[in-house]
Formats: structure tokens, C-alpha cells, sequence
């Protein structure tokens, strides 16, 4: 098993993950979690990863712990409301992985997140990258709103363009 990951990561480049994720796409990406940040207090960024490099990856680092490593690197938990939320996307596991603050986290959940990856994971699964993150966002927006809706100062305070890390 760790071997044909190993494999996996290795043989996954940042051309695929260009190839998925064109400049069209990015733009569409974030224009999405644009609009979405208007219906809601959250902060959303979505970052995506071709693989683990080989420290990471022979040490057995999961897509989680990955996920989480970046929350911090990204300062994603540097929100006033503690409302910062990572959608991350590891191309060569085809992980999709939601990190969401504690303010979200305690309304939300894990097991409604869960939800939202399984739906993305089966448009990534017929390489239906730009589906797949716009139907997550707009599926994360819809909680959200329900529990942070937009209010006066809905100031932006993390960057809506995608990241390639």
C-alpha cells in the first residue's frame, strides 16, 4: 500500500495539476468563493497540492494532517471570528480534505464536511475539477449562511484566488 502511494506521488507533477485546474478555472474558482463570501461571515480558500514531497510522504503524512499543516502555513485561523475555512485538494491521493476554525467547526461539523468531499471527490473522479470545487463551495455556502449569515462589516480577510502549493 505505501508503496503504490509512494509511486503515485512521484509520478504526480504540477502539469497535472495545471491541466486540471487552467487559468479559466482558477478564475471561475475564484469568482465563486467570492460570491460565496457575500452570503456569509466565513472565509473560504482553496488550495490544491500535485503531491507530498518525499520527507512528508515517507514519513506516512495522511491528507489531513496535511490539510491542517496548511491551514496554519496559509493563516487560514487568522480570522477576527475565528470563521477561516480550507478546501484542499491533494491530486495524487485524490483527497479532498475540509479544515474548517472553530467557530465554524462547532456549527457545522465534521460529518456535514464529509459530505461535502464525497460530493467533490465524484466530480474529481471524472476529472471534473471545476465542478467539483464549485458545487463543494456552493455546498459549504449554504452552511454558512445558515450559521454566519453576511453582516455589515463583512470585510474580506483572506485572498479568494486559489492556490497552488
Amino acid at each position: 500500500m505505501q508503496f503504490k502511494r509512494i509511486v503515485k506521488h512521484l509520478f504526480t507533477t504540477q502539469r497535472q495539476v495545471t491541466k486540471a485546474f487552467p487559468p479559466h478555472t482558477l478564475k471561475v474558482i475564484e469568482q465563486t468563493i467570492k460570491s460565496s463570501e457575500v452570503a456569509h461571515a466565513g472565509e473560504i480558500r482553496f488550495a490544491v497540492e500535485d503531491a507530498l514531497d518525499g520527507a512528508a510522504l515517507f514519513k506516512g503524512q495522511s491528507p489531513r494532517e496535511r490539510a491542517i499543516e496548511l491551514f496554519a502555513q496559509l493563516r487560514v485561523w487568522d480570522t477576527a471570528h475565528n470563521n477561516g475555512l480550507l478546501i484542499y485538494l491533494l491530486l495524487a491521493d485524490r483527497a479532498v480534505e475540509i479544515v474548517a476554525d472553530r467557530g465554524i467547526h462547532v456549527r457545522v461539523g465534521a460529518h456535514e464536511w464529509e459530505k461535502v468531499c464525497r460530493q467533490m471527490k465524484a466530480a474529481f473522479k471524472k476529472s471534473n475539477y471545476e465542478e467539483g470545487v464549485v458545487s463543494g463551495v456552493q455546498a459549504i455556502t449554504l452552511h454558512l449562511a445558515s450559521h454566519f449569515p453576511a453582516g455589515e462589516s463583512n470585510r474580506n480577510e483572506l485572498p479568494d484566488r486559489p492556490v497552488f502549493v
